[in-house]
């Protein structure tokens, strides 16, 4: 069973974290201090205050800036050679690029600070870490994937800078389903980071069951899981499926028994629950779902309406509910009037007894087959009943459409 969450809904909620953290200013850089980390919504926006917050670097003096250390546990080393006065009039028109939004612009002044022979190690690193959030927001992916890279390796920036550039590298390969890439520089990230951050272990859960690696994405997801105060809906589902892929049934549905009695009324969590049931064979727990979400008023898809009909026309004496399930879909507009529907009502109604309103379901359903079996069958009831006449011009049409037994048309005609 594939999860919703197999799609990168957990990375795209990741990415979003890791493009947070913007390049500290230069000149609030020396001594390595390191950037404020705003929590802002969105990643140029960080950029631009990260930018915005600058002081310009004298040839003389630097002042040195508090802000919290976000990896605690870090292996890493700060480094200490932080901007260098030489670049300082460089660095700011990119600071001042970046304020402004104006990405190709950014991306243009990084790359003279990358080429100046007196800049340092820093200053390209910020350079490029800058122009890295300049290509994302150009929707430039593989430029944002080469310039944060090169950020990385010329490791130079402090450590919050640093390691979050590390997480948005693997965040940006895993959004472009580079699924081994992205783990590689996870492996880093925390052997470096120390993290122990809910939405990182996340990733790696995620990217662990992108990669059909199953047994190892269920102790992720559920250290992800463990460690949130309120994990992400979609951390579950993940989990859920890991564990429906690795054949572990039971767990899976004990699972999404506690996410659909967590989250009543979201309809995915409910669908997911009778899902499971179904394949553990629990199928009047599945109908008993699938019939709380009608009664809910939110089955809207076709396809909902049609797995609950085929529930009930296969469980025993379920014909009953299917009809009222298949006329409800039909009046509100949501089941598809097609040969299928159609069909599944007439032989819903027949074997239920109720023989007129199956030849009026056939009778609907004969004309949208691609072929003249359904108007054999609708000859046969009506020649059990009686109707000769009308069974025989059923047969005829029957015959004009094509079927596999034409000895049986042409009795019914002929009697």
């Amino acid at each position: 069973m594939k999860s919703a969450t197999h799609t990168p809904a957990v990375i795209a909620l990741a990415i979003a974290a890791a493009l947070a953290a913007g390049s500290v200013a230069p000149g609030a850089q020396a001594a390595n201090a390191s950037p404020v980390v705003s929590g802002a919504e969105t990643q140029a926006a960080e950029c631009q205050r990260s930018s915005r917050g600058a002081r310009r670097a004298d040839s003389g003096s630097r002042q040195q800036e508090k802000v919290e250390e976000r990896y605690p546990n870090a292996t890493r080393e700060s480094p200490s050679e932080g901007a260098s006065s030489r670049m300082a009039q460089r660095l700011n028109r990119l600071n001042e690029a970046m304020n402004d939004s104006d990405y190709p612009l950014v991306i243009e002044r990084a790359e003279d600070i990358i080429a100046q022979e007196r800049a340092n190690d820093y200053d390209r690193a910020y350079a490029s870490n800058l122009a890295g959030h300049a290509s994302y927001n150009l929707d430039d992916a593989e430029g944002a994937k080469r310039y944060i890279a090169q950020a990385i390796e010329y490791d130079a920036l402090d450590n919050n800078n640093h390691l979050q550039a590390m997480l948005m590298l693997a965040q940006l390969h895993a959004q472009d389903e580079e699924t081994d890439q992205a783990l590689a520089m996870l492996d880093r990230y925390f052997a470096a980071s120390g993290s122990t951050e809910a939405s990182d272990l996340a990733l790696r859960g995620q990217l662990f069951y992108q990669a059909g690696r199953y047994d190892e994405a269920i102790p992720a997801l559920r250290e992800a899981i463990e460690a949130a105060d309120e994990p992400h809906a979609s951390w579950t589902q993940a989990l859920m499926a890991a564990y429906a892929e690795t054949g572990r049934q039971a767990e899976a549905t004990a699972l999404a028994e506690q996410i659909a009695s967590s989250a009543p009324d979201d309809k995915r969590s409910q669908l997911n629950l009778a899902s499971m049931y179904m394949q553990m064979e629990q199928d009047a727990k599945a109908i008993e779902v699938m019939e709380r979400l009608r009664a809910a008023g939110q089955l809207t898809e076709d396809r909902e309406y049609r797995n609950l009909m085929a529930m009930h026309l296969n469980s025993e004496g379920g014909e009953a509910r299917a009809i009222e399930v298949i006329n409800e879909g039909l009046q509100k507009g949501v089941l598809e009037s097609n040969h299928q529907t159609y069909l599944a009502l007439a032989q819903a109604y027949y074997f239920s007894d109720q023989v007129e309103p199956a030849i009026e379901a056939y009778r609907k359903a004969a004309p949208l087959a691609d072929d003249g079996e359904t108007y054999l069958n609708l000859a046969r009831v009506l020649y059990g009943e009686g109707r000769e006449a009308e069974a025989a011009e059923a047969a005829r049409q029957a015959l004009a459409k094509g079927v596999r037994n034409e000895q049986d048309a042409r009795r019914i005609i002929g009697n």
